[in-house]
């Protein structure tokens, strides 16, 4: 992941269709630097709520919106 790339905005995040996202996915949406995010995660420390999927790290998707205050899209399940 290019770390300079600029944080997604609330339509990039509502537009997400995956129940859960890459941790890369869910650095760039907290502006979190690639080898933070990973430290972050490593020691259970992560903004969100990150399941450890064998050597993967996976995000929920309505966990990360919660946590960045994006609300989910009206008459969508959960």
């Amino acid at each position: 992941m290019d770390d300079s790339r600029p944080a997604m905005t609330h339509e990039e995040l509502l537009s997400i269709a995956t129940t859960t996202v890459s941790l890369q996915t869910a650095n760039r949406a907290l502006g979190i630097r690639r080898s933070l995010g990973y430290k972050l995660a490593r020691e259970d420390r992560y903004p969100c709520r990150v399941i450890k999927a064998g050597a993967a790290y996976r995000v929920p998707t309505t966990d990360l919106r919660r946590t960045l205050g994006v609300p989910e899209l009206l008459g969508q399940s959960a």
